[in-house]
């Protein structure tokens, strides 16, 4: 189903601790409404969920898919998506969340020339977003496992949890690249086609975002990231707002501020220091924008941190939109 043209996109964006990048959200409270939204949301992390009970939808941009008890959703960081149970079923779907930062989770488990460490679509054409318990077990038992090491915290379950992640995402890893294997060799058979033909895709604005994610802290302009993707500044502005219902400017500078974050519950640097780190031109214009996007001061904010204990930080969204660490209405 295609989306409205005034859809709103949101970008939920969540906190993960250098020292273990990743976050569990589960709970009996964890149940998805069957109110069809009309807006996406998106991650700045690899999103892993499993359904324990009943059914629904998941959206993509153009596309609707339908889940059922024991499917497993791989969705990457900047892919517009969202989720309902069947409209009318006498209960809801039940859900459990996994995110987390393959990178930084992996950094040094992974050879170095595994380059797509977030599994994204455009690396795969034929991404697999939903996987069912039954055609692929070892991934519902390897996630199974992940989220009861990580409920349960007994002695060493972040090193328990951290190998099970490796071999979770090797696992869906193999997956990806197998589909993508079959499908070039469907094309070649064929005599070429596949692929995707909507210019208005997370894939067409790829090299765009793969830039901003390497390169934030730099100065560069729209019409650089146009080029990127072979389009006219004009025509890249409106692709873009089309895929991720924001601008290319406030997209990049929510990533500076979603870096910075990071820096100001990691390190003691200065406000200045991370408003320069993170790419901004003026220390004012940084905190003008984080409060615009947070609703609290840099400051504020790391204040915030600092008074809440391991645990605590651990588990807490950076943004406070509705639904982020609760299911939405």
């Amino acid at each position: 189903m295609a989306k409205p043209t005034n859809a709103i996109t949101e970008y939920r964006n969540y906190y993960l601790s250098p020292h273990f990048p990743a976050l569990l959200l589960s709970g009996d409270h964890w149940r998805i409404s069957d109110r069809q939204r009309d807006r996406l949301h998106f991650h700045n992390c690899l999103e892993i969920g499993i359904c324990h009970s009943e059914g629904g939808f998941m959206e993509f941009y153009g596309e609707t898919c339908p889940f059922q008890e024991g499917d497993i959703t791989i969705i990457p960081q900047n892919v517009p998506h969202s989720t309902y149970s069947t409209p009318g079923a006498s209960s809801l779907s039940l859900w459990s969340y996994l995110f987390m930062d393959p990178k930084e989770l992996f950094r040094h488990s992974l050879p170095s020339t595994w380059k797509n460490y977030d599994l994204q679509p455009y690396a795969f054409k034929n991404f697999k977003y939903l996987l069912s318990k039954e055609h692929y077990p070892e991934v519902w038992q390897l996630l199974t496992l992940i989220i009861k090491e990580l409920q349960e915290q007994k002695l060493g379950y972040q090193f328990a949890a951290r190998g099970l992640m490796l071999s979770l995402y090797i696992e869906i890893y193999r997956i990806q690249s197998q589909e993508e294997e079959g499908r070039k060799g469907e094309k070649e058979e064929k005599g070429g086609g596949g692929g995707f033909s909507d210019s208005a895709s997370p894939l067409s604005i790829a090299p765009a975002l793969d830039y901003i994610e390497n390169n934030y802290m730099k100065q560069f302009g729209i019409e650089f990231l146009a080029e990127l993707c072979h389009w006219s500044p004009t025509h890249f502005r409106r692709i873009f707002h089309s895929v991720m219902r924001i601008s290319p400017l406030n997209y990049l500078n929510n990533t500076r501020i979603q870096k910075s974050c990071s820096l100001l519950c990691s390190t003691e640097d200065s406000i200045l220091s991370i408003s320069e780190a993170v790419g901004f031109q003026s220390v004012s214009s940084y905190n003008r924008y984080f409060y615009r996007l947070m609703s609290q001061s840099p400051r504020e904010y790391r204040r915030q941190m600092l008074q809440s204990d391991k645990q605590q930080v651990q588990s807490m969204s950076i943004l406070e939109f509705s639904g982020w660490m609760y299911p939405e209405p």
